[in-house]
């Protein structure tokens, strides 16, 4: 994964609501590349959520403890 993926999935684990379901208002090659990966739902809907898998949701956690934590 490059780091621009990194970052949306740790924005769409980090702001997810209802447990998994974030705002999908990122770059599509991105979402189309975490979705081509089993970390998010199709993201090719009228929808403005997407839901992220349970992969994705525990990896996008992973990746901002990594990133971000002190």
């Amino acid at each position: 994964m490059t780091k621009v993926e990194d970052a949306v999935l740790v924005l769409l684990a980090h702001f997810a609501f209802d447990e998994c379901v974030s705002w999908k208002g990122y770059d599509f090659d991105v979402m189309e590349s975490l979705f081509e990966r089993g970390l998010l739902g199709n993201p090719r809907n009228k929808n403005q959520s997407v839901a992220l898998t349970d992969e994705g949701l525990r990896l996008g956690k992973e990746l901002a403890a990594k990133l971000f934590s002190a």
